[in-house]
């Protein structure tokens, strides 16, 4: 399979190892074609709300991952850039969790959905 593959496995992307396709997976993503269709933050979005806790790095390195740049060539402006965004979406999916009573509960007693 090539990386230009659709239908391949999220894993023929560069990056994207077998630790972040379980991830991905976790997310219902599974192919290389879903994972670019998506693109970064949407995919990250569907990370999140699986209950993963927010990483920076997971993050960033999917926007290099889908731009076939190696993981740690994020650098400068453009990390600023992405920890900006990583900021913001975080804060909007956290917005986005039905609160409820019982919610609060169960995190009181640490069962309840990692954020």
């Amino acid at each position: 399979m090539t990386d230009d593959d659709d239908t391949a496995p999220v894993t023929v992307i560069r990056n994207i190892g077998p630790a972040q396709a379980q991830v991905l997976a976790n997310a219902g993503i599974h192919t290389a074609g879903h994972l670019r269709d998506l693109g970064a933050d949407q995919a990250y979005r569907a990370i999140l709300r699986t209950g993963a806790r927010p990483h920076f790095i997971m993050y960033y390195v999917l926007h290099m991952a889908l731009q076939g740049r190696p993981w740690n060539d994020c650098k400068g402006a453009e990390k600023d850039a992405l920890r900006a965004q990583f900021d913001t979406l975080k804060a909007d999916e956290a917005g986005s969790v039905v609160d409820s009573a019982f919610e609060r509960m169960l995190d009181d007693i640490g069962v309840g959905q990692r954020r």
